[in-house]
């Protein structure tokens, strides 16, 4: 019915498209994470400098 060296190969693909997944699951995490963190950009002042 199966070939035992096509349901090997088949595993190996499942459990690597698995742990693709969860590092881009991680790296999404980590990437909110850190833009929540992060301090925002001073507003500019309404008397800003000429410059040319």
């Amino acid at each position: 019915m199966t070939d035992p060296e096509d349901k090997n190969w088949k595993n190996k693909a499942a459990v690597a498209g698995a742990a693709i997944g969860s590092a881009a699951l991680a790296a999404a995490v980590l990437y909110m994470t850190r833009k929540k963190t992060a301090k925002p950009a001073p507003a500019p002042t309404k008397d800003a400098p000429e410059t040319d």
